[in-house]
């Protein structure tokens, strides 16, 4: 099957190792597709300097599709990623570069021929969802953990809507699936972290797939390579359980690695202010 991500990237940059790695939600959804077995493709913008190159080349040494992909003048996206000592992640300081596009006709047109477009809202498309949803086939969007006032108007254009609610328990998270399919979603995934997912298919009571104990080394992607690898296997055909299995699966073995994917480079890291005196107090 064929799967595109479409929308943002960014290097994540972490700090303390002095490194940054190629990330973004639908840059992340098209690299573990395509791990996965999918014809992979990335639409997206990367700027023209070093992170923007180091992203080029990572995609490409996975394998993913970038005929459409753009380079503009100026600074590519990132995000500042801190690990606690269990893997978690948190994020500081951020910038979207030169990230945000329009979608062209011949974007769409070029998009038309694939099984299924991913996106979400990092992306900054929301305005532009209606012309890709009726140009996809299927349409899945990550939602994060954005509220229902901003996932309401979108859900009629979707097949997948993806949330993050981590404290969410099982009822909360069923009742969210439940109102999300009255607006269209066929698929409706919520991740929940340790407590792991709730995944409704419209017309089945949602499924409960646990997480695969692992011990992290970083747990960014995680979500990601989760829903790309159930994305993969339902397309295939597989029963929805064993979908899931293997995306969690897929998933523990993506938090024992650093980064969204790998593919690490240095950048620089600023030198510390230098400490002053106030001699006038000398």
């Amino acid at each position: 099957m064929r799967i595109c991500g479409v929308g943002d990237n960014v290097v994540d940059r972490y700090p303390r190792r002095g490194l940054m790695y190629p990330g973004g939600n639908a840059l992340n959804v098209a690299v573990h597709a395509t791990r996965r077995g999918a014809d992979g493709a990335y639409l997206g913008v990367t700027g023209n300097d070093a992170a923007g190159a180091h992203i080029r080349a990572a995609l490409a040494a996975e394998g993913v599709r970038t005929e459409r992909a753009r380079t503009a003048e100026g600074p590519t996206a990132y995000a500042t990623v801190h690990l606690d000592d269990g893997g978690n992640r948190h994020f500081g300081d951020c910038s979207e570069g030169v990230s945000r596009f329009r979608l062209t006709p011949d974007d769409l047109d070029w998009l038309a021929g694939f099984d299924l477009v991913h996106t979400g809202d990092c992306a900054h498309l929301e305005d532009q969802l209606p012309r890709l949803a009726r140009a996809a086939r299927r349409t899945s969007y990550d939602f994060s953990d954005r509220s229902w006032h901003y996932a309401g108007p979108l859900l009629p254009y979707l097949y997948c809507a993806v949330f993050s609610r981590p404290d969410a328990d099982d009822t909360e998270a069923a009742h969210l699936i439940a109102r999300a399919h009255t607006l269209g979603p066929r698929l409706v995934v919520v991740t929940r972290g340790g407590r792991g997912a709730l995944i409704g298919r419209a017309g089945r009571a949602p499924y409960a797939q646990s997480v695969v104990p692992v011990e992290p080394l970083d747990t960014l992607g995680a979500g990601d390579s989760f829903i790309a690898a159930l994305l993969v296997a339902l397309l295939d055909g597989r029963p929805l359980e064993d979908a899931a299995a293997r995306a969690a699966a897929y998933a523990a073995e993506v938090c024992a690695l650093p980064g969204a994917f790998g593919h690490p480079a240095a950048f620089p890291v600023p030198d510390p202010p230098s400490a002053t005196v106030d001699r006038t107090a000398v």
